[in-house]
């Protein structure tokens, strides 16, 4: 057997009559869809339901799929423990899934729980689907802070285990859409909501998931999104399928969207390799920028495949440009992958004798000893993008209103303590932001006294 269908689906607990007490009258559009999808789950009586939630374990680098034989979990945080569920899990299918993602060396499996209990975003789907249907067990997957290619992969992952088994199967997207739509709303009002709900419900309903990767990372946290990955995960899932789509329902009236399609398979469709069309666009688009780019940023990937692949340091090369050679200056060297963050390490002041030493020494430690990240391996050199920034002598400042997000970096020192925080970076839109990120970053406390400077940097890219 293959996957029977998908279902994206939103979950607000006031959906819940007993949470709600009235108030989910508000949304009785999608409390109907909802509970049509009850009923077609009802109908294809599945083996397994496979729920992808936001509010399951999640980590940074590692997708989360919940171990044991079974699980429980009730509404008692949303005030309505009488409503409470016990699910058996299907352990076959979680160890076929491991077992895949650890021949692939792929970074998915049931380590680190934190809490087996059931969390709301696997609850409130299962609070219609049990009204409706009692068989079946389930599978719950945690998303992470990888990119949505790896989100994509996993969903291809979970297909092939699915398929392996010869298993019934659906999966239900948990997600709602943004949490920024209306100014009355518990989380405000950003412009990027509206447009989030409106670009994600044109591709769910006519099923076009290629878009899906055209999401901006910053985009998608400015309209305080919860289920895109859960999305991408299912759009995977069905990688090389037609479907046919149905738009179900929409609504925004709390302040956040909740978006409800189904997705049944019609059979192969070689025109739909997504994934595989992303990553050959992707690299197309980064080999050309990489030969474009200036000697900066040559210099700094040169680096870092060295010592990638190697273990290498290079040796300055001829043909950069004076400066490189004569001037001494503080660093950062940044790599990104796919949108995402992949390694940031630099120097506020020169370390070394001159600008192309400071680089090769910052490339070389960005893609091998950033805290955050797991050192980059030679299969990802072709997914990154490098930039460069050169710092100027940091001044004392007097006042936050002498600083300018876009302008000037800021240096927050309180003792021993220091935080950095580059300029002109996407999601950071004022000069607050900018000082209490820069803070915290140095582990300064809120309350404690602290020194700013600023600098300038001219970015290579």
């Amino acid at each position: 057997m293959s996957i029977l269908a998908a279902f994206m689906v939103p979950h607000p607990p006031l959906i819940v009559p007993a949470v709600g007490k009235g108030g989910e009258k508000e949304i009785i559009e999608t409390t109907r869809a909802y509970e049509r999808v009850a009923d077609e789950i009802a109908a294809l009586a599945p083996d397994t339901i496979i729920i992808t939630s936001p509010h399951s374990v999640m980590y940074a680098d590692y997708f989360h799929i919940s171990p044991g034989s079974n699980a429980k979990g009730s509404f008692a945080r949303f005030g309505a423990p009488e409503v409470s569920f016990k699910e058996e899990y299907d352990k076959n299918l979680t160890d076929m899934i491991s077992d895949l993602a650890e021949k692939e060396g792929f970074p998915a499996g049931t380590l680190g729980e934190k809490d087996p209990a059931l969390d709301h975003g696997t609850m409130v789907p299962l609070y219609f689907i049990r009204q409706k249907y009692r068989g079946g067990k389930i599978v719950r997957i945690g998303l992470s802070g990888l990119t949505l290619a790896e989100h994509y992969h996993f969903g291809q992952m979970i297909a092939a285990a699915v398929n392996a088994l010869d298993t019934k199967a659906v999966i239900i997207a948990s997600g709602d859409l943004s949490h920024k739509l209306q100014e009355y709303g518990p989380y405000g009002f950003a412009k990027e909501g509206p447009e989030y709900d409106k670009r994600i419900m044109e591709v769910c309903e006519r099923a076009d998931f290629g878009r899906l990767f055209d999401f901006d990372e910053t985009f998608c946290e400015k309209a305080a999104e919860c289920g895109h990955r859960s999305f991408v995960i299912m759009a995977g899932a069905f990688d090389g399928i037609a479907l046919k789509a149905t738009k179900l329902s929409h609504q925004d009236v709390t302040g956040v969207g909740y978006g409800i399609c189904t997705f049944y398979p019609d059979g192969p469709d070689p025109e739909r390799h997504f994934l595989k069309e992303y990553v050959e666009k992707l690299e197309k688009e980064l080999k050309e920028k990489a030969e474009k780019s200036d000697p900066y940023v040559k210099l700094a990937r040169a680096s870092v495949e060295a010592w990638v692949k190697q273990r290498r340091k290079i040796e300055i090369p001829k043909g950069l440009p004076d400066e490189m050679y004569n001037k001494e200056a503080g660093t950062f060297v940044s790599i990104h992958k796919q949108g995402k963050l992949r390694g940031c390490i630099g120097t506020i002041a020169a370390t070394t004798d001159c600008i192309a030493e400071e680089i090769i020494e910052n490339a070389m430690s960005a893609s091998s000893k950033d805290p955050r990240f797991d050192p980059i391996t030679e299969s990802e050199l072709k997914y990154l993008d490098i930039s460069v920034d050169v710092l100027s002598d940091a001044e004392d400042i007097d006042s936050p209103a002498q600083l300018d997000v876009k302008r000037y970096g800021v240096i927050v020192t309180c003792g021993y303590k220091r935080g950095l925080l580059l300029p002109n970076l996407d999601g950071v839109d004022n000069v607050e932001d900018q000082i209490d990120i820069a803070r915290r970053k140095g582990g300064i406390g809120e309350n404690e006294p602290y020194k700013l400077q600023r600098f300038e940097v001219v970015r290579h890219y």
